[in-house]
Order: structure tokens, then sequence, then C-alpha cells
């Protein structure tokens, strides 16, 4: 009973303080409330951030390394990442997947001087995370452990780099795992739309283009690992960064030490540029689904284009904007075909990469989505983009841009990419004031130059027959993209890729 009543007084406190009376009435309000009567009205400081330089950051070992250190007190942490120079790029043509099973292996083979079971034991120790991952053209390895066991890991961390021992069996149950996933890679229709999208932009030949079978698989001996392994990981081609509890003089000595010794040969070899040219056309791959999955586009830009920018703020007016976007907005809210449609523009740096639209909608309303999707992007090559759609898109851009630089090792990943992939200095200092100066009239220009519907390909993954069609209502039918001409691509064996016997390919009219 005390305690309730002192709840109460407790209560009764606080709401006079806050200016009610015994009565309920409340008390007088200050003349001017700082309160703005509507959220419209409330006024906001502009954004002031300046984006670091590189430059402030970047330092030289002896032996020729690019470091650079970002030292941050907060926490007695330390994370260190080294960037090498190749990954799918580099892989043979006969074993796509080469450079993955590698970075794999680095982190999981063991070392020459500790067995894989013992080399995991001591990281858990230490509690000292590690890892290896690589992608089309860079392979990362990481580390982040307590600042008052750096040298002990930062020794493990080294020797695993320096001098795997692609344990035998851990290569065999890494393969075991990699053949079971090649076998599911059918069973989303997502997988099927992006492997045969990107043979379709890129060509058969070209390393983003490649994937894995089990026979390559196969092909994956641990001679074929330390042959990726002596050609990518050495000092001449890999950028260290390095964030957290440490002092600069040190930590430059540390590193230096670390990779005494360590051979240090050229650094590998820029992608290759797809030789493929992109044939306009509507394409299906079957799969019997409720819900048909499509993606339509071409072959855009390289990320240096002078059109890159203001290509990116139209792209964000089109469709990846979210529900700000007019895909998004007629697609779904207008007309509630999808769940979620969108676009993406992702230019490559040696070479143009590709814009690209898509979809899943229900089997009867493929087309009818696809003939509003085309429409949208005709719509930004004929006429202006509104002035609202320009300036929400470019306070997109400015407003989220200090986010790249939000922690420190996420701004050292930036900084280590551009010295890399050699973007001009000066690119983020000038960033914001590029996109500002962006006129609608950019946009019509970028729009009618890159985006013309007539040269992109529209890829179809579902049952055709109930998608060739259209909508009950007769809007719209597959018949009215490229003449009705569609060639059915063949489903493929998820183990080899080869066409399954009842996929063959044929070009023929749609129904």
């Amino acid at each position: 009973m005390k305690l309730f009543v002192n709840a109460v007084w407790v209560v009764f406190g606080v709401c006079a303080l806050a200016g009610v009376g015994r009565q309920g009435g409340a008390l007088a309000a200050p003349a001017e409330s700082p309160i703005p009567a509507r959220p419209e009205e409330i006024a906001f400081a502009p954004l002031e951030f300046t984006p670091p330089e590189a430059s402030a950051f970047r330092r030289v070992l002896p032996d020729g390394t690019v470091v650079f250190l970002a030292p941050s007190h907060e926490f007695p942490l330390i994370t260190v990442s080294i960037t090498f120079k190749g990954g799918a790029s580099l892989d043979p043509a006969e074993i796509p997947g080469l450079a993955g099973m590698t970075a794999r292996m680095v982190r999981e083979g063991g070392t020459a001087k500790m067995p894989a079971a013992e080399f995991d034991e001591a990281l858990d120790f230490l509690a000292t995370e590690v890892g290896v991952s690589a992608n089309e053209t860079f392979t990362t390895a990481s580390m982040n452990c307590l600042k008052s066991n750096f040298d002990e890991s930062l020794g493990l961390f080294v020797d695993m780099l320096r001098t795997p021992a692609f344990d035998a069996s851990r290569l065999e149950t890494n393969r075991a795992r990699l053949i079971e996933a090649l076998k599911q890679r059918n069973d989303d229709a997502s997988s099927i739309l992006s492997r045969e999208w990107k043979r379709l932009v890129y060509g058969t030949d070209h390393f983003e283009s490649r994937e894995p079978t089990d026979a390559s698989v196969a092909a994956i001996t641990a001679a074929k690992l330390a042959g990726m392994h002596k050609q990518m990981y050495h000092p001449g081609n890999m950028i260290v960064a390095v964030s957290g509890d440490f002092e600069e003089p040190e930590m430059l000595a540390k590193l230096a030490k670390a990779f005494a010794g360590w051979q240090r040969g050229a650094a590998v070899s820029d992608p290759a540029v797809p030789t493929a040219v992109l044939a306009p056309g509507l394409y299906h791959v079957p799969k019997e689904i409720p819900q048909g999955k499509v993606v339509m586009g071409l072959r855009a830009i390289q990320r240096d284009d002078p059109d890159s920018i203001p290509l990116l703020l139209l792209n964000e007016i089109l469709g990846a904007g979210g529900f700000t976007s007019r895909i998004m907005r007629q697609v779904r809210s207008n007309e509630g075909l999808a769940y979620s449609a969108r676009s993406s523009l992702q230019p490559r740096v040696r070479y143009p990469g590709d814009f690209r639209a898509g979809f899943e909608s229900k089997n009867p309303t493929v087309a009818l989505a696809t003939k509003i999707v085309l429409d949208q992007i005709r719509g930004v090559r004929e006429e202006l983009v509104t002035e609202e759609e320009l300036e929400t898109a470019k306070q997109s851009a400015v407003e989220t841009f200090p986010r790249q630089f939000e922690s420190k090792p996420a701004m050292l990943r930036v900084f280590v990419n551009d010295e890399w992939t050699k973007r001009p200095a000066n690119f983020w200092q000038t960033f914001r004031d590029k996109v500002r100066g962006v006129t609608r009239e950019d946009l019509r220009r970028v729009a009618q130059k890159h985006l013309d519907p007539e040269k992109m390909a529209i890829l179809v993954v579902g049952d055709w027959e109930q998608i060739a069609p259209g909508d009950l209502g007769k809007r719209a039918s597959m018949n009215d993209f490229f003449g009705g001409k569609v060639k059915h691509l063949p489903l493929r064996d998820p183990l080899t890729l080869v066409p399954l016997p009842d996929t063959k390919p044929a070009a023929t009219p749609s129904k």
C-alpha cells in the first residue's frame, strides 16, 4: 500500500511539472512555443561534412607496401584488412571458383607450422576473428583482435597468408559442400535468372558469367590452390588497412617486421574486358513456378564515365529510390502487380557494366508489369523529370554521402578501393557539387544516350504457357515485345550446366 501511494505522488509530481493542474486543466503555456505546429515546419541546419582525404592516412612500408592507418582509441580492439588484387577474374576458364576456394582454404587449411585444428584453437583462445573471401576482382583477408594480444594474433594471421597448408581433409569437405550447393542452384528461380542474365550480358567466355560445375570442383587440387596462392598472395599485390587502438609509429614497425622476408612479386593484371555484345530481344527459361521472374536491361557505362553521376540520379528516380521511384510506385503501389520492382546501375571500373530493372509477378501479369517498366524508361527519355523528383534524388545522394565514411574501417575500405582502381584524388571532395549541378536536361540526355529500350534484352524465368497470353484485361501480352519473337533458353543441369534434354533452345514466336 505504501508503494502504491508513493507511486501516485510520483505521477502527480510529474504531471505538475508538465503543467497539468489538479482539475485536469493545463497551466498557462509560454507565449511562444519552440515546437513547430507541424513536422514539415521543422527547420534543420545544413549538413556539414568534409570528406577525409586518403593522403592523410596513407603510409608506405620500407618494402613498398601501401598501408592506410586510422588510429581510434574508443575500444581496445584492432582490425587489420589486407586486400589482394584478383578474384574470379584470375580463375582458369576450366576451373571457375578456384580463387574462391583458395580464399576459403587459406583460412581453413592450416599453415606449414600448425595443423588446421590447432590453428583454429589458437585463434579461439585469443578471441581473434579471421576471415578470407574473394569476389570477382579482389580478395580480402581480415583480422579483428584485442589490443592486448595483437602481436600473437598478427603472427598467426600473416603465417596463415604466407604459408597455407591446404589440409587435404578440409579441402575434400569443402569440395563436398560446394557440390551440394551446386545441386540446389536451380531450386530458386532467382539463381537461374542471375546465371542466364550474366551469360547474355557478358558472354559465356567471360569470368563474370562462368560458374563452377561438378567437373571443375573435382579439378581443384592442393597444387591448383598453391598456384593461385603464389600468384596472388604477396606484398607486391596487396594493400593493408589498420584501424583501432594503436599508435602509428609502433604499428608501422610491427607490420614491417611481420612482412619481412615475404617475397614481393608483381601485381596481377587487370580483369579481362568482355568481348560479347548483348543481343536485344526476348528470352525465356522454363520453370514451373506461380510467379515469373523478370530482368531487362543492357550494357551501360564505366565507373568513371562523365555521365556516371547523372545516370546515378536517373536510376534513383527510375527504380533505385524505393517507394519514391517511378517503377516501384507504378508497378507496386498503383497497379499491385509485384511486391518489389526496382532498377540498378552497376558500372565496372575497366569496362561498361549494366543497367537492369526487374520484378517478380504472377504469371498472367508478367507482360503488363514488363510493359509498365519499359514505359517508365521511355518516359524519362521523352520528357523531363519533375523538379521534385530531381531534388529528392539529389538529397538522397547528398544526405547519405557521409555513410561511406561512418566508421574508420569503412573509410579505409573506400581508400583501399580507390588506391587499387586509381580513382581521381578529388572525387569525394567534388562529388556533392557535381550532384547539385545536375539538371533535368542532363537526365533526359543520359536517358536518351544510355537507356534505349530497343537495345535492351528481356529475360523471363517461368511458365511460358501461362505468361505469354498476358493479363485477363488484355492490357498486355508477350507479343508486345520484339514482335512476339522469343528465344527459349534451356534450363541447365545444376551440376554440369549442360542443357537439360527437354529444354533445348529454340527460336519460336510467343503464344
